[in-house]
This record gives C-alpha cells, structure tokens and sequence, in this order.
C-alpha cells in the first residue's frame, strides 16, 4: 500500500504539498503586503513622534519669528531674513534650515530600522519562517520606508507652506537674487525643489538599508548613516579637496535653492539627483546581496 493509501484509510488529514514542500495554494506575492506593513508601521510610536515633530517645526519656526520681532523681516537678503516675506518664503526657509541634518535623520531612522529592528525583536526569522521569501521581505520593507519618508517630506512642505500662507500672506517668492517670482510660478519652482530633495536623499535610505540588514541594532544603522552625512558634509567644507567634492555623497545638497533663480539652471539638479541615485543603487545591491546570503540567527 503507498504513503497516500495508508494515511487515506487511516483518516489523517494532510496538507495536500507540492513535491518540494510547499503548501498548495502558497503565493509568496501575497505576503506581507504593503498595506499591512504600513499600517504596522504607522502604529509604531516612532513613525508617530517623527511625523509629529516635522508637523510641530513650521509652528516653532513661526513662534521664534513672532518672538524675534521686526528683526527677523529685514531683508538683508538671506532666506532667513526673508522667512516672514510671504508663505512660500517660509516655506524655502523651512526647507533650508531641515534638508542639511533634520531630513537626513528621518530617513535614516525610516531605513536604518527597518530590518535591525526586526533582527532586535527577534521576529525576522519568523517572518523568513512564515515564508517571506528574503528578496520580497527587503523590498516591501524598502517602499514601506520610502513612502514614510515622503510623508514625512511632505508634511513638513504642506503644514509650512499652509502656516505661511496664513501668517505671513499668500504673496510672490522673493529670493536672495533679489527678484521675485509670482505665487503661481514659485509653487512650481518649490515642487521641483521638494521632487529633488526626494531624489537627494536616496543615497541616505541605501546606507540605512545597507546598514540595517548588517546590525541587528537599530540605534547603530541610523547612527551610522548620521554619522557617515556628518563627515561627507564636513569633507565638502574642504576646498583642498578640489573637484574631488564633487564625488562626495550629498555634495548637491543645496542645489535644489537653484529653482529659487529667475531663469532655472537645470545642470546641478540633474548631476545631484544623477549622483544620489547612483550611489542608492549601489548600496541596494550591497543590502541585497548581504541580506540575501546573511545567517538569520534573531
């Protein structure tokens, strides 16, 4: 009598499996979903206080101006001393004082916490278990962390250009060249803008996913890729180094101020986002080539 006999008249109930083991009926493309990883996600108390905070900044920058008095309004022509010239000037002087440091720290916690967290809980292995094969298990993780830090982005963009706009009018741009661009033609210049500080960033997300499939801390993947912003920042400030910036991570960091020019030069913007996605996509592969030949032990 086969296997299959004998389990049949002995009344066992089976799970009916392919001949290499897998559950009938299994699709690795419905686990872990999107929108259940989201959700998770935005119950998560750090998604909660990040997206939080970059909702409360335009309100502190607001009150620092009110308590600074008309000093803050005399244009001497920085984007400081023009915050409080109209709605879509707070919001460049927003931008300006967040893409340097406070942008780079969202995104990094976003990326860099993503897989060590798992690994610090103790739950990755079970989710590699449930299966979830290791390649979709990073990439859903990847656009989960992307779409958070686009939220994040645009929560800061939307709460300071609608504060702004309130406090302070819905008037021209007026940019430190000493022109002034109309509301409707600054609000495109600003999408482009904010499209790529997007871009700007990607390399910071590649590090901390990089970083995140290598540590099971949490606290050293988003520490480390800081840190990593921090010195390239401060290798930028060395003008010894010649041409060589220029190959820097997160040397065109700045360049997005150039949509704030009556006539748009387009040549930095594409060498920065050309730039930052190569060095992304770089340390993707390096995230998925470690996480796909990693020993899981936690």
């Amino acid at each position: 009598m086969s296997r299959d006999e004998s389990l049949a008249t002995s009344g066992s109930a089976v799970t009916p499996a392919h001949l290499d083991g897998r559950v009938v009926g299994y699709d690795a493309s419905s686990t872990l979903s999107v929108r259940t990883e989201i959700t998770r996600q935005f119950t998560r108390r750090r998604t909660q206080l990040a997206l939080g905070f970059l909702a409360l900044l335009p309100v502190i920058m607001a009150i620092a101006f009110t308590v600074g008095g008309s000093d803050s309004a005399t244009a001497s022509g920085s984007l400081i001393d023009l915050g409080t010239q109209s709605g879509v000037n707070f919001l460049v002087f927003a931008l300006f004082v967040s893409v340097g440091f406070l942008l780079i720290v969202v995104v990094a916690l976003f990326f860099g916490d993503s897989i060590a967290s798992e690994a610090s809980w103790s739950s990755l292995r079970y989710l590699l278990a449930v299966p979830v094969p290791r390649g979709r298990l990073l990439r859903q993780k990847a656009v989960v962390s992307t779409i958070l830090s686009l939220a994040a982005l645009m929560t800061l963009v939307l709460v300071s250009l609608i504060l702004g706009s309130v406090l302070y009018g819905v008037g021209s741009l007026v940019s430190p060249f000493g022109d002034a661009l109309s509301f409707g033609l600054s609000i495109g210049r600003l999408a482009i803008g904010v499209v790529f500080i997007a871009i700007n960033l990607s390399w910071v997300a590649g590090l901390a996913l990089a970083l995140s499939v290598t540590t099971d801390a949490p606290l050293g993947a988003v520490g480390g890729t800081v840190m990593v912003s921090i010195l390239a920042q401060i290798l930028d400030q060395i003008t010894a180094l010649g041409s060589l910036r220029n190959f820097l991570p997160g040397h065109y960091s700045t360049s997005w101020t150039g949509v704030l020019s009556p006539t748009l030069a387009w040549n930095d913007l594409l060498d920065g986002a050309f730039s930052s996605l190569a060095y992304a996509t770089v340390f993707g592969i390096i995230a998925w080539r470690r996480f796909a030949t990693k020993d899981i032990t936690s």
